[in-house]
């Protein structure tokens, strides 16, 4: 069988991968141009790809032989699922392993926000620190007992609620499906309207995936019913927020400030109006980026190739 990878794996990966089946390995331009992308898929029966390769009807149908795609990815949105399963194409993606390393981020960059340390960084750096600050200078907030909204109540956002009771934070959600009383007595989390999480809210992460009933749901209508002291944090899809909104509300000071891992268009350059903003933490993509998540994260989704082209059912499926 052969197997197409649209971008380089870890080096173990590869070796399993070429134990058993003829690989061959994009290294060009990232993403693979889409023509590319078509012209090689022909051949495959198996498909290796990451979160910012379109997997459409147009590759997927080009694909005669393919049996199987793996995403390197907990997201599923570049994957035209619906054609897939017509053509009978098990999809498999590494949904719980990075949830840890993504939780973790997001509470990061929470106490970055609060505690102002890339301000009080560059403060240092650019040496404008000539004076011992007094009681009412560079004063950062308390994450204790503040309200922390979750958008989205999944495997991450139950993560970051147990996070945050470490700092005795008030958790509130909204999710498409309320948990039942049981797990929110657990978790010590309330179930509120998606109005009353954001004008309640102290901060608010977003942890939803993006679907057409989440895209850009935060937008300047939503963001104004924010407190002017909060904070809104982003480690999910980048088009779950309207960013030009968002640009405007930081920039009229409608919030204090935000946090995102993600945008609607990656890689942002520096044309990008919220590089400019100096009430914004902004970093790239890298939820997922430890050592050892990517690591498992490889592992599964070699597993979940070499599963599926056995006719075996994968460790992860995306179900229609």
């Amino acid at each position: 069988m052969k197997v197409l990878l649209t971008r380089k794996l870890h080096d173990f990966a590869l070796k399993e991968l070429k134990r058993k089946y003829d690989v061959e390995t994009y290294t060009g331009k990232v993403p693979m141009p889409k023509k590319i992308l078509i012209s090689k898929i022909k051949d495959k029966d198996g498909l290796i790809c990451y979160p910012y390769d379109t997997i459409d009807s147009s590759v997927i149908n080009a694909g005669t032989r393919l049996k199987a795609i793996s995403t390197y990815s907990v997201g599923y949105d570049h994957i035209d699922i619906k054609t897939a399963s017509q053509r009978g194409i098990v999809v498999g993606y590494t949904p719980e392993v990075l949830t840890r390393a993504t939780a973790d981020l997001t509470m990061a960059l929470m106490l970055a926000l609060f505690r102002r340390i890339p301000e009080g960084n560059k403060l240092i750096q650019d040496n404008k620190w000539k004076t011992i600050f007094g009681p009412y200078e560079f004063l950062g907030t308390d994450l204790y007992q503040k309200t922390l909204g979750i958008l989205g109540m999944g495997r991450i956002g139950k993560a970051v609620a147990k996070r945050a009771a470490g700092f005795e934070m008030k958790v509130i959600y909204h999710n498409r499906t309320r948990l039942s009383k049981k797990e929110e007595e657990r978790l010590g989390v309330q179930y509120v309207s998606l109005d009353s999480l954001f004008r309640a809210s102290d901060v608010v992460s977003i942890h939803s995936p993006h679907t057409p009933q989440t895209n850009e749901i935060v937008n300047l209508k939503l963001i104004k019913k924010m407190k002017k002291t909060s904070f809104l944090i982003n480690t999910s899809r980048g088009k779950i927020i309207n960013e030009k909104d968002l640009v405007t509300a930081l920039k009229r000071k409608m919030i204090a400030g935000a946090a995102l891992d993600v945008f609607q268009k990656e890689p942002i350059n520096s044309d990008n109006p919220i590089v400019k903003l100096d009430n914004v933490i902004l970093m790239p993509h890298s939820g997922s980026a430890t050592v050892e998540t990517r690591k498992m994260m490889a592992e599964i989704a070699v597993k979940n190739l070499v599963l599926s082209l056995a006719g075996k059912k994968p460790i992860y499926q995306v179900m229609i």
